[in-house]
């Protein structure tokens, strides 16, 4: 018996620094969302623990135990299994690409084993992991471990551009002018999507300046969503993935396709904002 599940890019719309602990961890407030764009995690009944990859992002991903997939394996506690992460999403690019494998194996794995998903919702294992558990729409804050549902958010579709290479998170933070930034606003109700758009342009992702200064190119993916029509273009997470929001499949299509004829050595892809757990 086989047992697929999958694992979404989370998108931060918003991402609001509020404050640091005094153990050095960030406090954050954050809209976050699912796109239908992801990695597939693919679970079978085996001996031992064994973890195979592949896919069109495969190359350099790690099959060892620093894997996440297999540090979620690991930590519910199950016998043993065959995984085999279908990968599509670029690493380390601030979509929650790791994380939402691990809680895609999570999920998976709890099934083949019939046991109970972790008390802690898989937080030990990084702070996007209970959120990618969830894989729904909701606001994100302390350091990750603090979930709150939010309105029923309007259909968007959304066009993800990423330049490739790494954007050191360390550095983005470093680069914070402040610590202590405002909260966000209340998420609203019963907007449509351009008027959803513009309440989102009101809000913040802190760490989109301190990263283009840490990789301009970030700068130039912007524009290139901007150029291609979106309601809105912003950074998540931190870097160095971009979004654009289209009210309509349509424009999403051909905005990501507008984006792949100006720069074909980009990742882009697209899809719909939706619940996927």
């Amino acid at each position: 018996m086989a047992i697929e599940a999958f694992a979404p890019a989370k998108v931060n719309l918003t991402l609001h620094v509020t404050g640091q602990r005094a153990d050095g961890y960030h406090l954050l407030e954050s809209l976050v969302v699912f796109v239908g764009v992801g990695d597939r995690i693919t679970v079978s009944e085996a001996a031992d623990l064994r973890l195979a990859v592949t896919g069109p992002r495969a190359e350099g991903v790690p099959t060892g135990p620093e894997n996440l997939v297999l540090k979620a394996a690991s930590l519910l506690g199950g016998v043993g299994a065959q995984i085999v992460l279908d990968k599509h999403l670029p690493a380390a690019a601030g979509i929650g690409g790791g994380s939402s494998d691990a809680a895609a194996t999570l999920r998976a794995l709890s099934q083949l084993w019939n046991l109970d998903l972790p008390a802690d919702n898989g937080l030990s294992l990084g702070a996007d992991v209970p959120v990618c558990l969830r894989a729904a729409p909701c606001l994100m804050s302390g350091v990750g471990e603090v979930l709150t549902e939010v309105p029923v958010l309007p259909p968007l579709w959304m066009v993800l551009v990423n330049p490739g290479g790494e954007v050191p998170t360390p550095a983005v933070f470093k680069g914070l002018a402040r610590k202590d930034n405002p909260p966000m606003a209340p998420v609203p109700a019963g907007l449509d999507a351009p008027a959803f758009a513009a309440w989102l342009s009101t809000q913040r992702n802190d760490l989109e300046p301190p990263a283009r200064a840490v990789a301009p190119v970030i700068t130039d993916v912007l524009d290139a969503i901007a150029g291609a029509g979106a309601l809105l273009a912003r950074m998540s997470g931190s870097g160095a993935t971009c979004f654009g929001l289209y009210a309509d499949a349509e424009s999403a299509a051909c905005a990501a396709a507008q984006i792949k004829e100006k720069a074909p050595a980009w990742w882009v892809d697209h899809g719909a904002l939706g619940s996927f757990s």
